[in-house]
């Protein structure tokens, strides 16, 4: 079991994103991923720095965590042979510390450039082709290859570490679990679903299982309810309705009657450790081994303090139920 911790971008500055990586690698976090997204997905949030940026910034400053997009789409917004680079450049300044994460985007940061936001299936098939490439590059040398939706021509990354960073594939369905398997070198969701993780299995998914589980610390339930709302209210819409809507306005519309009360269902929210244990619990009995920590309430350096006195220890020991 490993123990990451979620860097919100859109939610803070990108020097703020450098503090509480290092801040994480002193409270003994395995891990850290950060969002890579151009825009935030409400007005309220008011930042998102260029993650490549962060990440590189991160690699100076620590010595043991390990590094992670979480996740970077490597189809539209980027070409493959940019994050091929980009990736490879990451983990030589991170002495090895680094996995790509990736997967096939959202509409309201890849809608930017101005290119067709294609249907799902059409972004998975470009997805696998992106996969391709960057495999392809990283095997040093001029490369060309030629997909029905990307290419490249005579493309070589220069400056390759070894070993290779690991490629952990994002999935929202069964499909894209199997892309994981076939592709990439761990699975990483944000639900705590036996189907996707069953669907890796079976196509012969062997990597770490990555996932993001929802916390929220405040002293008190509601006040770190009342912060979960406002900044992570749209994560109950769904994915469906997350990877399709083009721009903030449509989020904060689409958000406007969740609740407050509302996220209780989905955060283990306020000072209560068991509370916060049992949300993870559920990821780790749905066979989850790389659990990023989400902190969705008011204080950074207040779920700091309170991983490293009450949760450090206790969420490690988590095992699946028999």
């Amino acid at each position: 079991m490993q123990i990451g911790y979620k860097l919100f971008a859109e939610a803070f500055t990108p020097q703020e994103m450098v503090r509480q990586a290092v801040r994480a690698e002193e409270a003994g976090f395995d891990f850290v991923e950060i969002s890579d997204h151009y825009h935030p997905w409400l007005e309220n949030h008011g930042h998102s720095g260029f993650a490549w940026s962060i990440l590189a910034a991160i690699a100076a400053r620590t010595e043991r965590i390990h590094l992670a997009t979480g996740v970077t789409c490597p189809t539209i917004r980027y070409h493959p042979a940019i994050i091929a680079q980009a990736a490879a450049t990451t983990a030589l300044l991170a002495d090895g510390r680094f996995t790509l994460g990736v997967g096939s985007g959202e509409r309201l940061s890849e809608h930017v450039t101005g290119a067709e936001w294609p249907v799902i299936g059409v972004r998975q098939e470009m997805l696998r082709e992106a996969l391709e490439i960057i495999r392809l590059l990283w095997t040093g040398g001029y490369r060309t290859y030629r997909g029905r939706y990307l290419s490249i021509e005579d493309a070589q990354v220069f400056d390759l570490p070894d070993p290779l960073p690991e490629i952990a594939v994002a999935a929202g369905g069964p499909r894209a679990a199997r892309i994981a398997a076939e592709l990439g070198d761990a699975l990483f969701v944000t639900e705590p679903r036996t189907d996707l993780l069953g669907a890796y299995l079976a196509a012969g998914g062997t990597g770490a299982r990555y996932a993001e589980v929802p916390l929220a610390w405040a002293p008190t339930e509601d006040a770190a309810l009342a912060s979960a709302h406002e900044r992570f209210r749209f994560g109950p819409t769904g994915w469906k309705v997350q990877s399709e809507l083009p721009n903030v306005r449509n989020f904060e519309a689409a958000t406007q009657f969740v609740r407050t009360e509302d996220m209780r269902d989905v955060f283990g929210a306020g000072p209560d450790v068991e509370r916060h244990l049992a949300v993870a619990q559920g990821f780790v009995d749905a066979g989850y081994d790389r659990l990023a920590l989400i902190n969705a309430g008011p204080d950074p350096e207040g779920f700091f303090g309170f991983y490293e006195k009450e949760l450090a220890e206790r969420v490690r020991a988590l095992e699946p139920a028999a």
